[in-house]
């Protein structure tokens, strides 16, 4: 049975630069509008293993579950996931932007590797049915967190936030700014300000409005001629003759996917390396939101306010296509795992 990272794991983990609050990804309404816009492109087998995994407690809706991860966090029984929720990228922004493996996960506590764990976890049939849906809401969550540019975002949406994969004042926890006339910090403004006056403004106030936005745009909207990109494990953001160069063999979540779940383990040990070695597709997808850190998230003007000038209009368009993305990645990613293949175009 792996235990890499459970909670039955009798591991000691720091609790990192950000505490409990300050590392909460996209806000619930980012992590809730992923998990909801995953729910529409899951496929068959998936659908009827999130819907039984989460049952009626979570509505079974990963909009529903994708906040669990950081709700839980704050609980000393979780106390430990809570370098799991970013990797602190030690650039240089908005100079020079990168994410290092090897610099930035060097003691294999990051949510690259937690990916990994929580990848494999959800699919070990030896696990109980509980155990099991403990690792699909760490897993949304996580996967969540990558798409969320550079503030610490949930696992997989996580990865999607900018300031979850950077370390430069905290993730932004330390840059005093404006938002809407209300003092807070940079990290505060790209996890729920900037979502919340999008929503107040554009959307009723509701979470789904938006998410059935982002979703018409994905099936035939703006979004439609971007997804087969989306789905790429090779960076957009490095030249094309750089990424012909020095690309790895993995180039979709499928083929990433499947060459991690089928590599040989002959015991225990070689199981849980596995389940703690980075993917190559969440460092690529990492790699891209911390991009941006580069480019727009700390382009601000001193002294300016960030939900009401140009720095907002700039960031909205980035933060939708986040979103939009790391939903339909999350559904292509479990799709793998339960229906073998992303069952997207």
């Amino acid at each position: 049975m792996l235990k890499v990272f459970s909670t039955a794991a009798s591991l000691t983990l720091g609790l990192g630069l950000l505490s409990a609050d300050q590392a909460y990804a996209w806000g619930a309404i980012g992590h809730e509008a992923v998990g909801y816009i995953a729910m529409e492109f899951l496929g068959p087998k998936t659908l009827s293993f999130v819907q039984s995994s989460l049952g009626s407690t979570y509505d079974r809706s990963l909009g529903v579950a994708a906040t669990w991860a950081d709700d839980v966090r704050s609980e000393k029984a979780y106390a430990w996931s809570a370098n799991l929720h970013f990797v602190d990228a030690e650039d240089n922004p908005p100079s020079s932007c990168s994410v290092s493996e090897s610099r930035d996960c060097g003691n294999g506590q990051c949510i690259l590797t937690a990916i990994a764990n929580y990848t494999t976890r959800v699919v070990e049939t030896s696990l109980s049915a509980m155990q099991r849906q403990e690792a699909l809401k760490f897993l949304v969550s996580y996967l969540l967190i990558i798409v969320n540019l550079s503030i610490h975002w949930q696992f997989i949406g996580d990865i999607g936030q900018p300031l979850h994969v950077e370390a430069d004042e905290v993730g932004g926890n330390d840059i005093d700014v404006t938002c809407a006339g209300s003092r807070t910090n940079l990290h505060s403004v790209w996890d729920s300000g900037i979502i919340n006056r999008l929503l107040s403004a554009n959307y009723k106030n509701s979470v789904t409005v938006w998410a059935d936005a982002l979703i018409s745009r994905i099936q035939t909207g703006d979004f439609r001629s971007l997804t087969s990109q989306w789905l790429s494990c090779t960076s957009t953001t490095e030249p094309a003759r750089r990424r012909e160069l020095f690309a790895t063999r993995t180039k979709t979540i499928e083929e990433d996917l499947k060459a991690f779940l089928n590599r040989n383990v002959s015991d225990a040990e070689d199981i849980i390396q596995r389940a703690i070695t980075p993917l190559e597709c969440p460092l690529v997808w990492a790699k891209e939101s911390n991009a941006f850190d580069c480019s727009i998230v700390f382009s601000y003007t001193s002294f300016s306010d960030l939900c009401t000038s140009a720095y907002y209009t700039n960031s909205v368009p980035v933060i939708e296509e986040q979103i939009a993305k790391q939903g339909y990645r999350l559904a292509a990613w479990l799709n793998v795992l339960f229906d073998g293949s992303t069952m997207l175009p």
